[in-house]
């Protein structure tokens, strides 16, 4: 079992489920750091600020080890194509380029 098989497939899936867990806000969790409290899913501010983006790394995370652990059987017979690495993670910053474009427009 060659587990270095999968690391494309972690990547792509990593980039596109961190993208649309922050961007349609399916964190896991959230935490406020006033506090120090953690909150399952998105939750509102409790007197101060609230840091959805650990909950978005852990969404991000989850998935791609999920991904990954499903296709390492399939990689006993097949290679995943080596641009799937590099090449769908470039399409998600492009993304969040096109996203955060009122930003940067200012």
């Amino acid at each position: 079992m060659n587990i270095t098989k999968v690391f494309g497939i972690f990547a792509a899936v990593f980039a596109i489920a961190y993208t649309i867990a922050f961007e349609w806000h399916w964190e896991l969790f959230s935490y406020h750091p006033r506090t120090g409290e953690f909150g399952w899913g998105q939750q509102p501010s409790k007197g101060g600020p609230v840091m959805h983006w650990y909950g978005a790394i852990a969404t991000g995370l989850l998935a791609a080890f999920v991904a990954s652990a499903a296709a390492l059987p399939f990689t006993k017979t097949r290679t995943p194509p080596l641009w799937l690495g590099w090449a769908v993670p470039l399409a998600c910053i492009i993304a969040w380029g096109w996203f955060l474009r009122a930003f940067f427009l200012r």
